[in-house]
């Protein structure tokens, strides 16, 4: 089985070809990292893969697998640039974007910014209609209003409609006649439903989920079918998988019908190869953290799964929770923050501030030479010695150490009176600590015990942080996965294919619901079947499901993992047991004589499939004996002569005691003064983590 994977971040795409032992002595694993083209992301494609098959000496019809997990949704959103859109509401309910929801995400600021909603006022147009909370049709739905909406939003030049009317997740009829109707007079206008992109209830959250479905959608399914026909002219015959944000893999086909579920593609990736990395090495509690050229994104994994969230936010105002664009999608938990790579840094009120905005892959680091102006983390870490110059991404390019220093002195280190070297830890220093508060976030904030977890570092530039992180909030163990700089990608090779539907049913719950319960669960295993019967692989899906639940009169409920097996008459009361567990983990109390409520509904299909070889080794080469050369750490006064390995010469067990660097093709990895690594039996580098002292 050779399959191929690849990544599209906002600085770098990522591949990995994986060969499961063609016997012809061949290294079973390539891997590849080039900059990204985000004009058009398949330029960078098409040219990595062109570059993959000649390394592996091979035609793209050898390929038994193409798997992909892409930003394009996600850019789209993020930088307003998706298609025209309209939405048809309900009348009188026009203004549910523009007035979100009332709690704020700074209870204070009297200037806060809230999110901009993704389709103006004026694309908002109102059908007459009205459905019931339980979907009983309280007002007909009035055929000259659809009429004279779809008039309106072509008129106003609308590329792509969603639909969202009251109360549709409890009776979708009248949506699916509004579409009906757009199809009779335009078929090849794109329609979104919000009853089949998110059929729950709280009308602010599904009514943004439908209106950014159909927002990317066309820009979506022209990025796929440009894709899918390049591959096929390079003779890559077999199928193309998409990541979901959710962890698993979708067709094609399904991801332009709903591209909504693919807005967290590649990170879900990672967090999977971390999941599937801390559990090679002994820990099933996992603190992932990827940090890559433009962002930097934690997640987790308890007891060996990734964890899965309900909903998520997108285009987070000043990185602060509850100040983004609600999705109500299943995605995996993730918290991501401006601080990668290429995040820019400067001087601000007498401080150095660091990010969100980003250098990107163009103009880049001004290390790139090309014609980046102001001082990112990756020049600042050049300056530190933290990377060599002359191999950067496997020697594939070679960073000007000159133009950096001068771009960080310009802008941080003459406005500060700083030195050099000063400045730039500075720039380091406070890029790890926003990291810090977001790990705080993941970790603590969330029940989490960082003592009790290990963290799993990738991206481009996780493992070169990610010491100075765990050491700062008592992590003990930290493991730098094999081809950590394209990890991703290699969680890419680890996913299967999964579909998830949901519904809302609100409903008490006694020892005597089993038979409601049975029926929802029938319901969303239809929806689930409609789509596996899309995927054509021939294996039985392994089902799981979950509910949403609170104690009756509260605003917001706990995931609930639900009993697997045939739902009796008495499920009600093995819900309700799985409920406790759930809100005691999470709340550390119970309350006996409170009401159980539930609210959402959800199934999960996982589709088993054939992985090959796991074993993701790469291939040995001759590397550079060690060396040395003057790093930046402040334990040891400064610049300090410091002893820098290659990966690929570390023999198994073989202790590195730190300070040290190792260094991979596409990653480097920093070993604190005081810390230990070795190279476990998988070859992964493993960090043990000293205690962090007073200075």
């Amino acid at each position: 089985m050779i399959r191929v994977a690849f990544d599209i971040g906002g600085t770098f795409t990522d591949f990995v070809l994986h060969n499961d032992g063609n016997g012809e002595g061949a290294s079973r694993t390539h891997v590849l990292k080039i900059p990204s083209t985000p004009d058009d992301p398949g330029v960078a494609v098409m040219a990595g893969l062109q570059q993959l098959l000649a390394r592996a000496g091979i035609g793209g019809d050898a390929i038994d697998g193409v798997l992909h997990a892409t930003t394009v949704a996600t850019n789209a959103v993020l930088e307003r640039k998706g298609a025209a859109t309209g939405l048809i509401t309900t009348k009188g309910f026009r203004d549910v974007l523009i007035i979100g929801r009332q709690k704020r995400y700074e209870t204070y600021d009297l200037y806060m910014a809230k999110p901009e909603p993704l389709v103006p006022r004026r694309h908002i147009v109102e059908v007459t209609e009205r459905m019931d909370h339980d979907g009983a049709v309280v007002t007909p739905l009035d055929v000259g209003s659809i009429d004279q909406a779809i008039d309106t939003l072509r008129a106003a030049g609308a590329e792509t409609i969603a639909v969202s009317l009251l109360h549709a997740y409890a009776n979708p009829a009248h949506e699916q006649a509004i579409r009906a109707r757009i199809k009779a007079r335009f078929p090849a206008l794109p329609v979104s439903l919000s009853s089949e992109i998110s059929p729950k209830f709280r009308e602010y959250e599904r009514t943004n989920t439908a209106v950014a479905n159909a927002y990317v959608k066309p820009i979506v399914e022209r990025y796929m079918d440009r894709l899918e026909g390049a591959l096929k002219q390079r003779g890559f015959t077999r199928t193309l998988m998409v990541m979901q944000s959710s962890g698993g893999l979708v067709t094609p086909a399904i991801a332009k019908n709903f591209p909504i579920r693919i807005i967290e593609s590649g990170p879900a990736a990672g967090v999977l190869m971390g999941g599937i990395v801390g559990t090679a090495e002994g820990w099933e509690h996992v603190i992932t953290f990827d940090m890559g050229g433009t962002t930097a994104k934690l997640g987790a994994v308890d007891g060996g799964s990734p964890a899965i969230m309900p909903t998520f936010e997108i285009g987070h105002v000043r990185y602060k929770k509850g100040s983004g664009l609600p999705i109500n999608v299943p995605a995996v938990e993730l918290l991501e923050i401006g601080a990668g790579g290429g995040s820019i840094a400067r001087a601000d009120r007498g401080m150095i501030a660091v990010g969100p905005e980003s250098a990107g892959a163009e103009p880049g680091p001004v290390c790139y030479d090309q014609g980046g102006e102001h001082p990112t983390i990756t020049d600042a870490n050049l300056i530190l010695g933290y990377i060599d110059p002359d191999w950067f991404n496997g020697g594939a390019m070679t960073l000007n150490r000159e133009a950096a220093a001068r771009a960080i002195m310009e802008h941080i280190g003459e406005p500060l009176g700083l030195g050099l070297g000063e400045a730039a830890w500075g720039i380091h220093l406070v890029a790890t600590m926003n990291m810090e508060n977001a790990l705080r976030v993941v970790s603590v904030e969330r029940g989490r015990d960082p003592r009790r977890h290990a963290m799993v570092a990738f991206g481009g530039a996780g493992p070169l942080h990610a010491a100075r992180l765990a050491r700062a909030i008592g992590i003990p163990r930290v493991i730098v996965p094999q081809g950590a700089g394209v990890g991703s990608a290699i969680g890419l090779l680890q996913a299967a294919p999964r579909i998830d539907v949901s519904i809302t049913r609100v409903m008490l719950l006694d020892d005597n619901v089993g038979g409601a319960i049975a029926e929802i669960y029938g319901e969303l295993e239809t929806r689930a079947r409609a789509e596996l019967d899309q995927m054509a692989t021939g294996s039985a899906p392994l089902w799981s499901r979950q509910g949403y639940m609170r104690y009756a009169g509260q605003g917001f409920e706990v995931q609930v993992e639900m009993p697997n097996g045939p739902i009796g008459a008495n499920f009600g009361a093995a819900a309700k047991a799985a409920f406790n567990q759930a809100y005691l983990q999470k709340h550390k109390f119970l309350d006996p004589e409170a009401r159980i409520e539930a609210v959402d509904w959800s199934l999960a299909a996982t589709l088993p499939q054939a992985q090959g070889d796991a074993d993701m080794r790469l291939p040995q080469t001759a590397g550079r004996a060690p060396h040395g050369r003057a790093v930046w750490f402040p334990e040891m006064g400064g610049y300090t002569d410091t002893r820098i390995i290659e990966r690929q010469i570390l023999g198994e067990g073989e202790t590195i005691h730190g300070p040290a660097i190792v260094e991979d093709p596409d990653s480097t990895a920093v070993i604190l003064p005081g810390d230990v690594g070795r190279l476990s039996g998988n070859g992964h580098l493993i960090i043990d983590i000293a205690e962090e002292t007073a200075p």
